[in-house]
């Protein structure tokens, strides 16, 4: 069960006789129904005041955020050192890395030169808005810094958590199901870029890439699609480029708040 947003908790049914359960299952259910839904909407609006903290810091030192979703084994750690070799010199990266235990993807990611903070949620499925706020805290992203936030291994429970970044980028691999997006609509529905990653195993799985597309768009029309390979380079230009087309319209837009702020 998650500890932070109870995510998973079943419900637990004492001694009784049956009929005794039969008449106050309604009645039972309904009310659990009601203070579940409280409660997550309590938890959703914390974590969205939080969200909405750490999104004016960012935009008030013009940094561009990124929040790297998938399932544990999807390359996500590979891919996102790859794309800070691949950034070099041209801009500063920044890392926060949320894991239960551990701080391996931390000290990968420090190995490339880039500042990386390990957040370690514990019993805790995904990051949360007050977390990163932490995070940032101590981090202290220089302006105009790419802030890269990789999210716990989950394709369901961080859905829902905004985390004041720009965009929501969901990574699939094709060592996974192309039907992905169907089983998990939520997370896929939430991003803007979708990643299939691992592209150059292609021809050794049974993934078809078209279908993985044509899922993804069912829950999300909108969703843009990069195919690619960390481990040979392969795609990975474009994702560079909409790396900079992002950071490009985020300043902007920062631009923009300022310009109003100013009034």
């Amino acid at each position: 069960m998650c500890s932070v947003c109870g995510c998973g908790q079943a419900e637990i049914h004492g001694d009784q006789s049956h009929d005794h359960a039969i008449h106050n299952h309604g009645a039972d259910h309904e009310a659990t129904n009601t203070r579940l839904i409280r409660l997550e909407q309590d938890i959703l609006a914390r974590n969205n005041a939080f969200a909405a903290e750490n999104r004016a810091l960012l935009e008030g030192r013009g940094c561009l955020a990124l929040n790297l979703v998938s399932s544990p084994g999807s390359g996500k750690t590979s891919l996102l050192i790859k794309t800070i070799e691949a950034i070099g010199d041209r801009h500063i990266c920044s890392v926060i890395e949320g894991d239960q235990q551990t701080s391996v993807d931390a000290e990968r990611i420090r190995a490339t030169g880039a500042s990386a903070l390990q957040i370690n949620t514990g019993k805790g499925c995904h990051l949360d808005g007050h977390m990163v706020a932490h995070a940032l805290e101590t981090l202290n992203p220089e302006a105009g810094a790419i802030v890269f936030i990789e999210n716990v291994g989950n394709l369901v429970c961080p859905a829902p958590f905004d985390l004041g970044e720009n965009h929501k980028v969901v990574i699939l691999s094709v060592t996974e199901g192309d039907d992905k997006p169907l089983k998990y609509p939520d997370i896929f529905a939430a991003s803007d870029l979708m990643i299939i990653n691992k592209s150059d195993l292609s021809p050794y799985v049974d993934f078809d890439i078209d279908a993985a597309i044509a899922n993804a768009r069912r829950v999300n029309p909108k969703i843009g699609v990069l195919a690619l390979s960390a481990r040979t380079g392969e795609g990975m230009q474009a994702w560079i480029n909409w790396i900079d087309a992002a950071r490009h319209l985020s300043a902007v837009s920062n631009s923009g708040v300022a310009a109003r702020r100013e009034c």
